[in-house]
């Protein structure tokens, strides 16, 4: 399997990415499990990577993932610019304490 379900339904889990990636582009850095952060990071790079091509085509693929356009305008504008001369290797996890409540590993997803 080359995903991860995180206990829910394909519609869910697809909703769940996307307000993922617009939190993190509008934030630059988020505060999540560590199961979603390994999964957002993977949708993440692949959006970075559109900005950087900068055509039209690849604005809109980004739109279709992400949903909102003021997050993707910054994804292209400035987010983009950052990156010109790395490859790959665009995000950061670090571990943190677990949760509280259910013990679940959190982690720090950052832009580098």
């Amino acid at each position: 399997m080359s995903y991860r379900r995180l206990s829910r339904n394909s519609g869910a889990r697809k909703a769940m990415i996307k307000s993922l990636l617009a939190a993190f582009f509008t934030h630059e850095r988020i505060e999540t499990t560590e199961a979603r952060a390994k999964e957002l990071r993977k949708f993440a790079e692949k959006m970075i990577t559109l900005a950087k091509r900068g055509d039209l085509h690849a604005r809109r693929q980004a739109i279709a993932q992400i949903a909102d356009v003021g997050v993707v305008h910054k994804l292209f504008e400035e987010i983009s610019d950052k990156y010109k001369e790395r490859n790959s290797g665009y995000t950061r996890i670090v571990k943190l304490s677990p949760r509280r409540g259910d013990g679940a590993p959190m982690v720090l997803i950052e832009l580098v």
